[in-house]
């Protein structure tokens, strides 16, 4: 059986050694790629084969595909994918070919330089209701007393189905269709202490199919009275702060300034209540008299005065 195997390999390989002297026609000397078959998740369609393997060389690769119209009205005919033409990979992502729920063909050939395979097509046809869709990844959370969920954003032809509801007997379940994801949307208004669950599922309209529920999350909203008891007591702390800071400061400079820089307020007998320049004039005769009077004289008139006695 090995040497079976062996010399069908051998034969294999001495035809295509062979063939570009045989045959004129180089169209037929590369393989066809095989095993053509598409993947599809949530609506992204994948198309993949087996890779034609020639030894040093990189074979590039074309896709074409055929819907339910050109299949039955336009004498099947056949269009080249958007997003693979001479590809060096063997796969092509074409969803953006199928925009219709019908069944679709899709046919892949090799090229290598001048050089082509035959075309390979699918052995069953495809069509995008077929899709595995998953259950939506899911983020919740919440602000303040407000639920609040997220979802990942699968693209324009997915909503999300969401049941929500508080956890206690007797709790009314509530729904929501999210229209689309990569956004945060309101869920409810949540009371202190209370917990909310929370599951949802993918809906695809134009294909008519849903995915299954997520696994439930759930949340409690946390009583923040206490929180909101300390924050006003913080902003008042801090008013007072403000206002009394200054106050003290005033207040220590004046118990400093009037402890170390005491006013001296004068005795009531050493105050002038007649007006300096008030002056009683007396003759050198009548000294006893003026002795009685006192002329109050200020610096400036005393040192004058002095001047005049020293010319």
């Amino acid at each position: 059986m090995v040497l079976k195997e062996a010399s069908a390999d051998l034969l294999v390989a001495l035809l295509y050694t062979l063939m570009p002297a045989l045959l004129p026609d180089a169209a037929a000397i590369l393989p066809a790629p095989l095993d053509l078959s598409v993947h599809s998740i949530n609506m992204k369609h994948i198309l993949t084969w087996s890779p034609v393997i020639v030894p040093g060389k990189i074979v590039n690769y074309s896709v074409e595909y055929q819907g339910e119209y050109e299949r039955y009205y336009t004498s099947s005919t056949w269009i080249p994918s958007s997003w693979c033409s001479s590809i060096s990979t063997p796969e092509c992502n074409v969803t953006d070919d199928i925009t219709a729920t019908v069944a679709y063909n899709f046919r892949v050939r090799a090229t290598l330089g001048n050089q082509s395979s035959a075309w390979s097509t699918l052995k069953e046809l495809f069509n995008r209701n077929s899709t595995i869709l998953t259950s939506p990844r899911m983020k919740m959370s919440k602000d303040g007393y407000h639920l609040i969920v997220e979802f990942e954003d699968l693209g324009p032809y997915f909503e999300f189905n969401v049941t929500y509801w508080r956890k206690s007997p007797n709790s009314q379940v509530l729904y929501k269709i999210v229209r689309e994801g990569g956004s945060l949307v309101h869920l409810e208004t949540m009371e202190a202490g209370a917990e909310y669950c929370v599951k949802a599922q993918t809906i695809v309209e134009v294909i008519e199919r849903s995915s299954a529920f997520n696994q439930v999350e759930c949340v409690i909203a946390q009583d923040e009275s206490p929180l909101l008891v300390l924050v006003l007591f913080a902003s008042v702390a801090f008013v007072l702060f403000l206002v009394g800071v200054p106050l003290l400061v005033w207040k220590m400079s004046q118990l400093l300034r009037y402890s170390c820089c005491p006013v001296v307020v004068l005795p009531d007998t050493l105050k002038i209540t007649d007006s300096p320049q008030k002056l009683i004039s007396c003759k050198r005769e009548d000294v006893e008299p003026c002795d009685t009077i006192v002329r109050v004289m200020y610096p400036e008139e005393l040192f004058r005065s002095w001047i005049q006695e020293a010319l």
